[in-house]
């Protein structure tokens, strides 16, 4: 078992072969983003001179993917960084830019334990039709034995029910479109 506290070790041999020390394998730059997706952090050594190149890796891994079109710096943020590296302010930007991800990544741990405490069958597209074809079903199979004294019973809890689901729903829209903005 991998102890996930320490960074996942890589190996970078002469023929600029990567080396996964953990799985004895070798790995390609799609698998060290698998990595950081899962939470996993990642260094990179040079075997040869033992420097860490996970900047040059890390940076490497982000051109790629823009460059395939998956879009996440806007071009301004870009020119900013540019000019942070020939100005007085790369004192400054690099501070910035942690706090600055380190509250989004804050705000979605929020989001995202709001949303997994709604219960996720009820919050399912369609969950209202599929509840309300297995009464129509159920009613149909019994001939309407279940008495007529509970269906009024249950109508007005159901009612109160559904208000409730209604604002759920309300607010996990709100929720979407918040993740949305980010």
């Amino acid at each position: 078992m991998t102890d996930d506290t320490k960074p996942l070790l890589i190996k970078r041999y002469a023929s600029r072969r990567l080396y996964n020390t953990e799985t004895s394998d070798y790995v390609t730059l799609d698998d060290i983003s698998g990595f950081i997706r899962d939470g996993r952090e990642v260094q990179i050594i040079d075997l040869k001179s033992g420097d860490d190149l996970t900047r040059q890796y890390l940076l490497q891994i982000i051109a790629d993917h823009e460059s395939r079109g998956e879009n996440v710096l806007p071009l301004g943020v870009l020119n900013d960084l540019v000019r942070s590296y020939t100005t007085q302010a790369q004192s400054v930007v690099p501070e910035f830019l942690a706090m600055s991800f380190e509250m989004l990544r804050d705000g979605q741990s929020q989001v995202m334990e709001k949303i997994g405490s709604i219960n996720p069958i009820t919050s399912m597209p369609g969950f209202e039709i599929m509840k309300a074809q297995q009464e129509a079903f159920m009613k149909a199979m019994t001939g309407g034995w279940a008495g007529q004294e509970e269906e009024t019973e249950k109508a007005e809890p159901e009612a109160k029910d559904s208000g409730d689901l209604n604002d759920i729903k309300k607010q996990l829209a709100e929720l979407q479109k918040k993740l949305s903005n980010l």
